[in-house]
């Protein structure tokens, strides 16, 4: 299959046309708005797994669940963000340890919903029906879950612990200080590669399309991260000059902002899964050899014999 960067042989102005018309037909925006509220029911359980498994294998002293709040509160809507560390704190508070890594399965089981709505999803956007057993969805939205938790873990650990990391090796090594100011520039690149990985992942593992192309980082990766960053940060602006959501609706303001940022966030995820689909498609029509037409789960490949006869003919 041709390189997803070649836009299967598509112009920018008509890869634009094409994707907004699948947007349209999709129902892209209707669909976040479901995703917005599979996302609030999951939103709480996928932090409680994150920070039980940070406290499990770093231990309860770690800084760590702090500094993942903070960079929350750097990216959400600051009054999303106060009510999911209100929360958060009750349920710290009223759970004990014991009760909280019991509760660390059913807690990662009630994240991965999340990633089963974008799997519906994404298959709507492929043209495709889910055939795929009801355990090895789930499995595969689990096993989703469980990398993002890790790459989120593994950005964390880097931005945070990366300045201890590069004074060692440049002590041990002889770097030098040109080592540490490299190290404090590349981090950040890194952390934005691990974004576009998971995007990546989830539009390569989640629809039910088979015998798909790896690709590290895809057109739909790189649009959907550039779109959540614009619409986190740009929804950050908007209520620091223009906060009328809590002037209009009270201490109910700040639920309604939560909604509003987690649709934005499925919009953006469903928007690059539709670029990806709509450049996939196109293939067949620019000639690719054994390309995916739209609706199919796996390319088509012709017969020998009938392979034969279209060269005879």
């Amino acid at each position: 299959m041709a390189s997803l960067w070649k836009f299967g042989g598509l112009s920018a102005k008509d890869l634009a046309k094409r994707v907004w018309k699948e947007i349209q037909e999709d129902d892209v925006f209707g669909r976040a708005a479901q995703l917005s509220y599979y996302f609030l029911l999951a939103l709480f359980p996928l932090l409680i797994f994150l920070t039980s498994v940070i406290g499990l294998l770093l231990g309860a002293e770690t800084d760590l669940s702090q500094y993942l709040f903070n960079y929350l509160a750097q990216v959400m809507p600051p009054a999303a963000f106060q009510l999911i560390d209100s929360t958060m704190r009750e349920v710290s508070s009223a759970s004990s340890g014991n009760k909280v890594s019991f509760g660390i399965l059913a807690a990662l089981w009630a994240a991965s919903n999340g990633m089963g709505a974008i799997t519906e999803a994404l298959n709507v956007a492929y043209d495709v029906e889910e055939s795929r057993a009801w355990w090895k969805q789930r499995l595969i939205a689990t096993t989703l879950t469980i990398a993002l938790s890790v790459l989120i873990i593994s950005a964390l650990v880097l931005v945070l612990a990366g300045g201890k990391i590069a004074n060692i090796i440049s002590t041990k090594f002889a770097l030098g200080n040109l080592f540490l100011l490299a190290w404090k520039i590349l981090q950040w690149p890194i952390v934005l590669g691990a974004m576009l990985f998971a995007f990546a992942l989830i539009y390569y593992l989640a629809p039910d399309v088979r015998e798909k192309k790896w690709i590290w980082i895809t057109p739909g990766a790189l649009l959907g991260v550039l779109l959540w960053l614009l619409v986190s940060f740009g929804f950050r602006l908007y209520l620091h000059f223009f906060d009328s959501y809590s002037h209009t609706y009270g201490s109910l303001g700040a639920v309604i902002i939560l909604m509003l940022w987690l649709y934005l966030t499925g919009a953006a995820v469903l928007i690059g899964g539709e670029l990806n689909a709509v450049i996939e498609n196109a293939a067949p029509q620019a000639g690719v050899a054994d390309a995916k037409k739209p609706g199919e789960k796996r390319p088509q490949k012709e017969s020998p014999k009938a392979r034969t006869a279209k060269q005879g003919a």
